[in-house]
C-alpha cells in the first residue's frame, strides 16, 4: 500500500510518500498555499503521479495532550482533502516532527553537508516523519483516528 503524507501549514505543506511494504517514507516536495487555499492542482498532480491508496495528515497536539490552535484548520483541510480526492484520509501525530526533521538535517549537515538548511527541507522531512509515526502506530495497533 502506498500512502501520501502531508505536514500541513498555512503557507507551506510538506509532502512525503511511503510504502507500507518497505516501511520507508521519503520526502517528495513542498506545496505552497495560494490565497489561503491548499494547492489543489499540486495535490492532484501528486495523486496522479504516486497513486496513493490513503492520505495521512499530521495532526498537532500540545505536549500536555491538549489541542493546538491549528487543529480546527487541519481538520478542515482533512475533510476538504477527502472530498476533493475521494481517497480515505487518516491523521497521525505530528508532535515535534518539525523539530525532529530540523535535528536530522543538522546532523546531516555536520556529517559533511555544506549548504544552509531550508524551511522547505524541514517541511518535507517532517511529512516523512509523520508517515513514519503513522506506520509505527499501524504496526503496533495504537492508531485511533
Amino acid at each position: 500500500m502506498t500512502v501520501l503524507g502531508f505536514d500541513f501549514g498555512l503557507n507551506r505543506t510538506g509532502v512525503a510518500i511511503a510504502n507500507l511494504l518497505t516501511g520507508m517514507a521519503t520526502p517528495v516536495c513542498v506545496l505552497y498555499s495560494k490565497n489561503s487555499q491548499p494547492d489543489w492542482q499540486g495535490i492532484d498532480k501528486l495523486i496522479t503521479e504516486w497513486r496513493p491508496e490513503k492520505l495521512i495528515v499530521g495532526m498537532p497536539a500540545m505536549l500536555d495532550g491538549s489541542d493546538s490552535s491549528m487543529k480546527k484548520t487541519i481538520t478542515r483541510f482533512c475533510n476538504a482533502l477527502e472530498k476533493h480526492t475521494g481517497l480515505p484520509v487518516d491523521t497521525a501525530s505530528e508532535q515535534l516532527s518539525s523539530r525532529e526533521a530540523e535535528q536530522r538535517l543538522k546532523s546531516a549537515r555536520q556529517a559533511g553537508r555544506k549548504r544552509k538548511i531550508r524551511k522547505e527541507e524541514i517541511d518535507q522531512l517532517a511529512a516523512a516523519i509523520i508517515l513514519e509515526n503513522w506506520m509505527q502506530e499501524q504496526h503496533h495497533g495504537q492508531h485511533t483516528g
